[in-house]
């Protein structure tokens, strides 16, 4: 991630059953989630930088409840992330297609080229791939939940092990991949 900024920031990370998740905030909402690394530091190498000064949360986002919801998202529990998003990040067609994203029920999936006609612009699943490429908060905006159009489990910065397993755990039906990629051949 990475990306500059001159707001203020706050960061900090947790401990799931699948690594290490980094959180980062400003005044407005969440900036970025991580998807779980194998270490600490790999997760905090993936977020902003952290203010020097003093950040106060958003009213309505509680960063150890967060924490909470993120262990217990990785143990394999429904959770529901209603956390503020820092409405500043992304153009206009990120951010409508970051909230149809947003409404992908856990256990269900949604191809690109369905994101791309409900998001009123048909025929540009490149883009909503691209879309989900710069997704900053993966896990809470379910990117893993977006498939390829024939069900491929494509496009996922985590790997696509990461993603057969997120969507295994939240129950949703995972085609098997290497029969899909014979039919493919």
């Amino acid at each position: 991630m990475n990306r500059a900024t001159n707001r203020a920031i706050g960061i900090t990370t947790c401990q799931t059953a699948f690594g290490w998740v980094g959180v980062a905030w400003s005044v407005q909402g969440l900036v970025a989630i991580t998807l779980p690394k194998p270490a600490e530091a790999e997760a905090l190498s993936q977020l902003p930088q952290p203010s020097e000064s003093v950040l106060n949360l958003p009213q309505d986002l509680d960063i150890p409840a967060l924490l909470v919801k993120l262990r217990r998202y990785f143990e394999g529990e429904p959770v529901t992330f209603d956390e503020p998003l820092d409405p500043s990040i992304g153009t206009e067609f990120l951010r409508r297609v970051w909230a149809l994203t947003l409404d992908i029920p856990r256990g269900q999936t949604r191809t690109y080229s369905q994101i791309a006609r409900i998001a009123g612009s048909p025929g540009a699943a490149r883009a909503v791939g691209q879309a989900m490429a710069r997704n900053p908060w993966p896990i809470i905006v379910p990117c893993h939940r977006v498939l390829g159009s024939d069900g491929t489990l494509t496009g996922f910065g985590g790997g696509v092990d990461m993603k057969r397993r997120m969507l295994q755990m939240e129950g949703a039906p995972v085609a098997d991949q290497q029969l899909l990629n014979g039919f493919q051949t």
